[in-house]
């Protein structure tokens, strides 16, 4: 036995145990240096490019004639065309407010001191207004219909509605997929199977063009609605695996400890056995959920002008020498910023409810 009296091995610093990985054998120094061989290399010109030989302003089309680097004007020139469409120019303020005030609100979500119930009053109210600005027609706003939204806002609306929505649904598509009762459960399976069998570019093909075959056209939603109750389907039934992955995992002594404490069946769902069972998926959960932050892009396919169609359609101005390169790459650091913000969100979430061993 070790003696009581011995103070606890000490852990290296951080740095010297970077040294050690990097450096700490011939194998890895060589590795090493290659790697940072490779990045100069591939580095130098990059910057060239990107910073030091590109043009920002003016932002007009003769600044990049013969620009030898990247063409950052155009982009400053046409940032509100990609960020917000064809929205009408004069109105685009909407758009920025819409996209202002969501942002905020999902920092402000992320936040676990935020999480209470007036949080959801808080959606409640925040999602009403979003679609009031965006449409108008009211309090003195000007009509703006869905085939000219587009950009940021769009981005946006759909990942937070989607989602949002579709996590409390895939909560019960995985509670109902365990249930006892064979109907809820033969239901279930078969929305998630079926669901998961298709790919996201069917469900929204069958949205937007089967489906004004088979319902009355005053039954039908407005085709960015559509797009919307695809993601919001799309999005439950893989959220729901996840979920239910969690539930399995979670040890059946801890529904049997919550049913002799007295607690009916949702109460022991609410209390106990969810916030466990969320805990141990919150990796899983947070792939599926980039991924479909990514996958709102592929509404591009149904005539909607997401971030990557407005690029596009900017793209088409013939004055300009379609700098496409550097368009995209504002769009991916758009995409980057919110996959990578939620990504470390989830890294801390996971790190705050990690049980000590």
């Amino acid at each position: 036995m070790a003696d009581a009296g011995l103070a606890p091995p000490r852990t290296p610093p951080r740095a010297a145990r970077l040294l050690s990985g990097l450096f700490g054998s011939p194998l890895n120094a060589l590795l090493t240096l290659l790697v940072l061989w490779a990045i100069a290399s591939a580095a130098a010109p990059l910057i060239r490019w990107a910073i030091l030989d590109a043009v920002l302003l003016p932002a007009e089309p003769a600044a990049c004639r013969d620009a030898q680097g990247a063409c950052w004007s155009f982009v400053v020139a046409k940032g509100g065309q990609i960020l917000f469409g064809i929205y009408p120019i004069e109105e685009r303020w909407r758009p920025m407010l819409v996209s202002a005030a969501l942002l905020a609100l999902l920092i402000h979500s992320l936040r676990p001191a935020a999480w209470r119930p007036r949080l959801a009053f808080i959606w409640a109210l925040a999602l009403p207004g979003v679609f009031l600005l965006m449409f108008g027609g009211l309090a003195g706003l000007s009509y703006v219909a869905t085939t000219m939204w587009g950009g940021l806002p769009v981005t946006l609306i759909l990942t937070v509605t989607a989602v949002g929505a579709a996590f409390p649904l895939a909560i019960l598509l995985a509670l109902g997929r365990r249930s006892d009762l064979p109907a809820i459960r033969i239901l279930c399976t078969l929305f998630i199977e079926l669901t998961r069998a298709l790919p996201l570019l069917s469900i929204l093909f069958i949205a937007s063009i089967l489906l004004p075959l088979l319902v009355p056209e005053w039954l039908l939603p407005d085709k960015f609605f559509r797009a919307m109750i695809a993601l919001l389907l799309f999005a439950a039934a893989y959220l729901a695996e996840v979920v239910r992955g969690g539930l399995q995992a979670l040890p059946p002594g801890q529904t049997e400890a919550a049913q002799a404490l007295g607690l009916g069946y949702w109460q022991a769902q609410r209390l106990v056995v969810l916030p466990q069972a969320l805990a141990l998926v919150i990796p899983s959960l947070t792939n599926t959920i980039i991924v479909m932050i990514k996958n709102t892009s592929l509404v591009l396919v149904v005539g909607l002008f997401d971030l990557i169609s407005s690029g596009r359609a900017a793209l088409a101005d013939p004055e300009w020498s379609s700098p496409a390169m550097e368009t995209y790459l504002f769009i991916a650091a758009i995409y980057f910023a919110l996959c990578f913000g939620f990504g470390r969100f989830a890294s801390g979430l996971e790190r705050h409810t990690r049980t000590p061993a």
